[in-house]
């Protein structure tokens, strides 16, 4: 099984940069990871929070006590907590978030609710992601690609 996108694989064989599937973990769980803590961990401790279940309400509380224990064990402290969304944008399939249909109309692409429906959670959660203004965007076109909501 594989974890990770394609169009991340510039970065997931030193898993250098935090992977969506951990990024959506941290939004579930509640946990803002810095990237600066992240370096700090070792490849197997990366891997754990790679394969680690984060689905459930129990999943998601003891894989933010795992994180939390790996921050204070590596910097002292705890990492911020954010507000838990109980309806996060991701896992609503009856409205494209109005970032993803502005950012695709930038390439004249229209993604349709049916498009959207079919998509994974993690597929949605990364389109959202990579709309951000704060997010390498340029892997936006690569997804859409890879999650054949755009052919070529």
């Amino acid at each position: 099984m594989s974890y990770f996108f394609k169009f991340e694989a510039d970065f997931v064989d030193s898993l250098r940069c935090i992977p969506m599937i951990v990024r959506m973990k941290l939004d579930t769980c509640r946990v803002k990871l810095k990237l600066t803590h992240w370096n700090q961990f070792s490849e197997l401790e990366k891997q754990k929070l790679v394969t680690l279940p984060c689905n459930s309400i129990e999943e998601s509380k003891a894989y933010g006590e795992f994180l939390q224990n790996l921050i204070i064990e590596k910097t002292g402290s705890p990492a911020k907590e954010l507000p838990i969304d109980n309806n996060p944008p991701w896992m609503n399939l009856e409205i494209i978030p109005i970032q993803i249909q502005e950012k695709a109309s930038e390439f004249n692409i229209e993604i349709t609710l049916a498009q959207w429906q079919k998509l994974t959670p993690l597929q949605r959660f990364a389109l959202i992601k990579l709309t951000r203004s704060s997010h390498e965007n340029h892997n936006f076109i690569p997804a859409l690609k890879e999650f054949n909501l755009l052919v070529n």
